[in-house]
């Protein structure tokens, strides 16, 4: 493809020309467009941010993490504004009165603006521009990548004809000569690949802030603002109280393993708890990690869980840690309301951050806050190759990361998970890994060596300054469970109604929202004449349904939770949601058969505390709905039905063979043995050397273990092009997910330039199409509460794409990120529910060509094949 020149370069451009080219537009209140400030105003701003936010750390991290010269690295990363092209965007944009300076004109007169994009924009021109003049590697990559992907600049050098010549370039070298004497700096010298990455990270959080609202105005000096944006950004200074005993901070005493822990926790390296259901594990990571903030070897603490409900059930614990921890009034204590979307109507993180930017979101925020609950796949993108990765390593690096249930995730999200650690080791963190049941071979995965030891619970310790060590811990008092094995439903219906009918707690667990959503259609319309409560909880609600659920039905099955609304019986049926994190208690389990890792998760939520008063003939007991071994082994597809599609067939036979005959288990006794005997690696023969082969290498329907781990690791990969967040997966699965808004209704309103929505509880919104309408804060609080109508589905049950462009005329990208500049559909859908609660497109038509899809606010969402 030939490439598109511009039409001359300008060698009697005039020196020094570099102090007027504008950096940014800025609209006013009357919605006027001018320029705003000089690339050299903006470049010293961004340095002066990122040397404040280096002081947030302390400094065996600084010296760790941040050569000398990392501030002068992220004031440069705006070099490439010094180019035609990019003032000749900046002039197109403002209003036609705002005085230009005439030099600006001519000197940018004849260059095309619209060729930017063949080169990655500005950004690209900065990586030009500092390779040609020598600046050390990877400090021009850094510089390139500074908006979140790594530029295409095919080969280009700094004076290249379309970036201005040599004229230009001698001016972008003057910038940065500029910037060195101002800031009294020089490029740092040697950078580790880890260093690189945090780097670029500070460079791009320093460039959002400094491009924030308290440096829009270039009539104002920016000097003395910039700590008030550091600190409105998130970047609060917190008062760890000294000399704190777990009693301090727990109204209960340490059992062994949380006391253990905490006295194997020395500082950066990887720390293993296993330890059974109901241990108390998420109290011993928390104390652990205090004694790393209170000995000033970290930074700030960031917990991560599996699924989006089991991080917000764990908020409430976590803030009462924090107020515990930090001295009083300290304003931290009171800031980690994240799952409610507070903390981002309050504070302020410039562009990227603002409503419809791409960090908008708390679930990535939170990252970049010093205390923050949240997902794993956040972290996990901090070492892939996605859009922004590099912020996410920022955010991290020095911090105390907690990772939750490590035994859920398959071996795509393994792998990521053991790059993620070895970074997070080398980035000054402190890893503590929490697990009920974990196999020998990922355990010395995660450890990157050999564990020796069989004792269960255990501590193992692999300091980064010292050798490993393992700790076995007394096993607690021992408690059966009988296990019932079920071929049929319909009994164990009957079963589970009995005992919720003598006010009986009952959890069932069933392997897919669909399974699941049917059980509780059976259940309800039954239970409703018995005036036995039922409840669902799954992965397809819309946030705001989900909370409202959560709240109810996880505090219902909660320590405290058993007056209810009625002080009866009462049925909670739900995924695997239920199995993760959660501190929930049941009288009767129902559970479809699954791994023998996941079972045992579920028989944790069973007879969980001690001392729970419970109806009177209630017996420790579960009901496993599972195939017969010979007819799993012959056909698993058929015997265990859509539960194959979710799990592997090899591993459900090998773990429906260790539990098949057994009638009672012991806990914990059991989980060590039976875990090693479900993965212990063995010689197969006749139909399961088939499944073996197929766990390996995969079929037609499902990819097998040897290609997730290849597909892992070329996720991982910094070579090739930078993946959008949307389409970069952190878990591997054979159907892609999309995210949908779904609402009552979406009216334009062209004459008063605004969209009216209606959301599904009938309550509505004005969305103006003119930024300037609204203060910063209220469109975040209109952002955050559009948000929650959203709902993550499988992508082929979802509405279709729409187009950015019609999208955008209804606002919508004033409050949603919409996607990559060049994408021509956006990255998330959009559809209406009608009365009928049937979910169809903005024209009223049906928004699925194969299914027609629904949304009730107790059943989720639902899709159901249309009829040919």
């Amino acid at each position: 493809m030939r490439r598109r020149r511009n039409t001359r370069t300008d060698p009697e451009l005039p020196l020094g020309i570099f102090a007027h080219c504008p950096a940014k537009t800025r609209t006013d209140q009357l919605g006027r467009t001018s320029i705003g400030r000089n690339v050299l105003e903006h470049c010293l701003t961004v340095g002066a941010v990122a040397a404040r936010l280096e002081v947030t750390f302390p400094k065996a991290f600084r010296e760790l993490l941040f050569p000398d010269g990392s501030p002068l690295v992220a004031g440069a990363h705006d070099l490439g504004k010094v180019s035609p092209t990019f003032v000749a965007n900046i002039l197109r944009a403002i209003d036609s009165e705002c005085a230009v300076d005439p030099t600006l004109l001519r000197a940018v007169a004849g260059f095309d603006p619209d060729i930017e994009k063949n080169w990655g924009g500005h950004a690209g021109v900065s990586q030009c521009a500092a390779t040609s003049m020598g600046a050390p590697p990877p400090v021009p990559e850094i510089l390139g990548q500074h908006h979140g992907y790594s530029p295409q600049v095919e080969g280009r050098s700094g004076d290249d004809e379309s970036f201005g010549g040599s004229a230009w370039q001698r001016e972008r070298e003057a910038l940065v000569e500029a910037l060195k004497k101002a800031m009294a700096s020089d490029w740092p010298g040697n950078i580790d690949p880890v260093q690189a990455r945090v780097l670029a990270g500070l460079t791009t959080v320093a460039d959002w802030i400094g491009s924030g609202r308290h440096f829009d105005d270039p009539s104002e000096p920016w000097e003395d603002r910039v700590d008030q944006a550091v600190h409105d950004a998130g970047y609060i200074p917190f008062s760890v109280r000294a000399g704190l005993g777990f009693e301090d901070i727990f109204p209960f005493s340490a059992n062994e393993a949380q006391a253990r822990l905490s006295e194997a926790v020395e500082g950066p390296g990887v720390y293993l708890l296993e330890a059974p259901m109901g241990m108390g594990k998420t109290e011993a990571a928390l104390y652990a990690a205090y004694g790393q903030l209170a000995a000033g070897m970290a930074t700030g603490i960031y917990f991560a869980l599996p699924t989006q409900l089991t991080s917000n059930r764990i908020h409430a614990r976590f803030q009462r840690f924090l107020e515990g921890i930090l001295e009083p009034g300290d304003p931290m204590a009171r800031a980690m309301l994240l799952h409610s979307g507070a903390w981002l109507v309050e504070s302020e993180m410039g562009e990227e951050g603002r409503p419809g930017g791409s960090w908008f979101s708390h679930a990535k925020r939170g990252l970049l806050f010093p205390f923050a609950v949240g997902t794993l796949d956040q972290a996990l993108m901090a070492v892939m190759n996605v859009k922004h990765g590099f912020v996410r390593a920022f955010g991290l690096a020095g911090k105390v990361v907690v990772l939750d249930e490590v035994h859920t995730y398959d071996a795509y999200t393994g792998t990521l998970l053991d790059e993620l650690v070895d970074f997070l080791c080398k980035a000054g963190c402190t890893v503590i890994i929490l697990t009920a049941t974990l196999s020998r071979p990922r355990r010395n995965q995660l450890l990157h060596g050999e564990a020796h030891r069989d004792d269960y619970p255990l501590v193992t310790s692999a300091p980064e300054a010292g050798d490993v060590a393992e700790i076995p811990l007394e096993r607690p008092r021992s408690r059966s469970v009988e296990l019932a094995w079920c071929r049929e439903t319909e009994p164990v219906i009957e079963e589970a109604l009995r005992r919720a009918f003598d006010g009986q707690h009952i959890l069932w667990i069933e392997n897919s929202v669909f399974e699941a959503q049917e059980r509780f259609r059976v259940l309800s319309a039954r239970a409703r004449d018995a005036g036995i409560e039922i409840g669902l909880l799954h992965s397809r609600f819309t946030a705001s349904d989900r909370e409202s659920l959560e709240d109810r039905w996880v505090g219902r099955f909660g320590r405290g939770g058993r007056g209810g609304s009625s002080g009866g019986g009462c049925i909670l049926v739900g995924t695997q949601v239920l199995e993760q994190s959660l501190d929930i208690d049941a009288d009767y389990l129902v559970a479809r058969f699954c791994p023998t890792d996941m079972l045992f998760q579920r028989l944790g939520r069973l007879w969980r505390h001690e001392g729970t008063a419970r109806p009177a003939g209630s017996r420790c007991e579960a009901a496993i709905l599972a195939p017969a071994l010979v007819d799993a082994v012959e056909n698993p597809s058929k015997a265990f039905g859509s539960t194959e599609a979710v799990y592997d067939a090899y591993v459900l036979c090998r773990s429906l063979g260790v539990w098949q005959d057994r009638g009672e288990i012991k806990l914990p006794e059991d989980i060590r043995p039976m875990i090693d005997a479900t993965y212990r690696a063995r010689e197969e023969t006749g139909p399961m050397a088939r499944w073996l082969h197929e766990l390996h290498e995969g079929n037609r329907r499902k990819t097998g273990i040897s290609t997730m781990r290849r597909l892992a690791r070329g996720a991982l990969s910094l070579g090739g092009k930078t993946q959008s967040e949307d389409k970069a997966g952190t878990r591997y699965s054979d159907m892609e997910s999309t995210e949908v808004l779904l609402l009552s209704d979406i009216r334009s309103r062209p004459d008063n330039r605004e969209t009216i929505v209606i959301l599904l509880d009938g309550s509505r919104y004005k969305i103006p199409w003119d930024r300037h309408v609204l203060q910063r804060r209220e469109w975040r609080v209109l952002s955050v509460q559009l948000a929650r109508q959203k709902v993550r589905v499988a992508e082929h049950q979802a509405p279709r794409a729409l187009p950015v462009r019609q999208l955008r005329r209804y606002g919508l990208g004033n409050c949603f990120y919409l996607g990559q500049p060049e994408d021509e559909v956006s990255s998330f859908r959009v559809g209406l529910v009608s009365d009928a609660r049937e979910v169809v497109g903005l024209d009223g038509h049906a928004a699925n060509d194969k299914f027609r899809t629904f949304y009730r606010h107790d059943l989720g969402y639902q899709a159901e094949r249309r009829k040919d």
